[in-house]
């Protein structure tokens, strides 16, 4: 056999395996650099497919407080089809601000070595320099908030794509509704992927999850052999381990954050708890209405 018949299938392998969902190493450090060095440039390239975001203030609050005394507030500000400010923070019941309580900075940064005066900041900016809430990494010490911030920064910006000011109420600490919820995402990713999960929540509990991807033509990426074969040979797992993994991990924790990030599949994990935080948050309400998530797709660099 000639050296030029084996480089072909060898050179095709590598660009599969570079397209799997656990090569996200290169755009995380590209964005990680970008926000260190305080650039307010998206970290994104040119978008390809998702609606532009339209102008306007866009704002999110948590219905009551939680256990400590706090509630979830955030806004974003677009103009000229850019994020131009985000504002996240929680207000106690006095109104006061988590960011400005000496009390509680002390307490957590001695905990966890980070505090709301950095890490509430450190998110903001994220999502103004990455223009996308799936591109904001997790602070780390501030994982329950960071979590937090990126489910509602991607409710922000589904709303901002279609021009809704309505303020969004999310009812954070109230039970789920039984019914079946579902969200998908509208365009196929670089990849050739596009998401979507079914949650089924019985006596309050959730008691079924269907999560998985489909390409162009409804294949999923489960059935895929190819693409399995691929991303196993170099994350150490594939669609068939990762996608059952996290489908389960939901029903064993009944909370997105508890999700435990999937080792090589680290991309796909982190959208997974996007996506899910989302649909709990309709179970609350008890909104059946499916959700269309006009997911941002930008040129790969």
């Amino acid at each position: 056999m000639s050296i030029k018949k084996l480089l072909l299938p060898l050179g095709l392998l590598i660009i599969m395996m570079l397209a799997a969902c656990g090569s996200n190493e290169n755009a995380t450090k590209s964005n990680t650099e970008k926000k260190a060095s305080g650039s307010s440039e998206p970290a994104t390239s040119k978008l390809i497919a998702g609606a532009p975001l339209k102008d306007g203030t866009y704002s999110l609050k948590e219905k009551e407080l939680d256990s400590h005394g706090w509630k979830a507030t955030m806004s974003i500000t677009v103009k000229d089809g850019k994020i131009t400010k985000s504002d996240y923070n929680y207000v106690n019941k006095d109104g006061k601000l988590k960011s400005e309580d000496a009390g509680y900075e002390k307490a957590m940064k001695a905990k966890s070595g980070v505090g709301p005066k950095e890490y509430i900041p450190q998110l903001n900016k994220a999502l103004v320099a990455s223009q996308d809430a799936q591109q904001v990494e997790v602070v780390s010490g501030a994982t329950e908030s960071s979590d937090h911030f990126i489910n509602y920064a991607q409710q922000l910006i589904q709303a901002a794509q279609k021009g809704d000011t309505t303020p969004i109420e999310v009812d954070a600490q109230a039970k789920l509704k039984d019914g079946v919820y579902k969200l998908a995402e509208k365009n196929l990713a670089t990849t050739g992927w596009k998401a979507f999960i079914n949650m089924t929540v019985k006596d309050g509990k959730i008691t079924k999850v269907d999560y998985n991807f489909k390409n162009k033509d409804g294949k999923l990426k489960t059935n895929d052999a190819g693409y399995e074969k691929a991303m196993k040979a170099k994350s150490g797992t594939g669609p068939k381990e990762y996608i059952p993994a996290l489908s389960k991990a939901l029903i064993d924790k009944q909370n997105a954050e508890e999700v435990d990030v999937v080792s090589g599949a680290t991309h796909s994990s982190h959208s997974f708890r996007v996506y899910a935080a989302q649909l709990i948050n309709a179970a609350q309400k008890g909104d059946t209405a499916p959700i269309e998530v006009d997911n941002l797709v930008f040129q790969e660099k």
